[in-house]
């Protein structure tokens, strides 16, 4: 089992709340992309992109949409 102290877990926190961040700005730009997209557009790690999309999502910020072939992404 893997744990952080209590800085470690602020820091992943930082990070991911940045990450949100320029998803946010990314989408505000681009409007609505595949998550596929906006994985190969922005330079971040796959994960913190899922998380930051994950904190976007608790804070009513996006819309999913199910196509066919792919899942897109929008600001609300």
């Amino acid at each position: 089992m893997f744990t952080t102290g209590k800085k470690e877990s602020k820091e992943m926190q930082a990070q991911i709340i940045e990450s949100a961040g320029k998803i946010w700005n990314y989408l505000s730009d681009k409007g609505e992309v595949t998550i596929n997209k906006l994985r190969k557009d922005m330079d971040l790690d796959d994960n913190f992109t899922y998380m930051g999309l994950g904190w976007l999502s608790r804070e009513d910020k996006l819309t999913y949409t199910q196509k066919p072939k792919s899942i897109t992404v929008k600001l609300n």
